[in-house]
């Protein structure tokens, strides 16, 4: 499920046209991160994904995914984090410790959730199977 507290201090990322892709500088870090996930048996689990912007998206917004399966496409849009009926939270970024709020001794202030995913298509006017 969300933890909707999550995205309430969202930092501004870069454009996608801005951000640095994975490189060869990042070798050791990606070995790293891969030890970590098989320590925890989460390797097949999570993976890393490019953190960037397309458009900007306010702290009450989540970006939400959802699919068409019949087509093979699948279909980004902001919704407002309070009327959103997705839950499933698919991408996180990670919070600094110096911007994690103070105080509540969550271990989620240590990610905010980025996007949402739903398996379904729940545009208007499609069924779900």
């Amino acid at each position: 499920m969300t933890n909707r507290k999550s995205t309430a201090t969202r930092r501004p990322l870069p454009r996608f046209e801005e951000v640095e892709g994975l490189g060869p500088r990042d070798t050791e870090f990606v070995r790293d991160l891969v030890e970590v996930l098989e320590r925890h048996g989460n390797l097949d689990r999570f993976g890393l994904c490019l953190l960037h912007d397309h458009f900007p998206v306010e702290a009450d917004e989540v970006v939400v995914e959802t699919n068409d399966p019949a087509t093979r496409t699948l279909h980004a849009h902001v919704e407002k984090i309070g009327d959103t009926k997705h839950v499933k939270a698919s991408q996180w970024r990670f919070v600094p410790k110096s911007h994690r709020l103070r105080g509540t001794g969550l271990d989620e202030d240590a990610y905010q959730v980025v996007q949402l995913c739903d398996p379904l298509d729940l545009r208007p006017g499609r069924d779900r199977p």
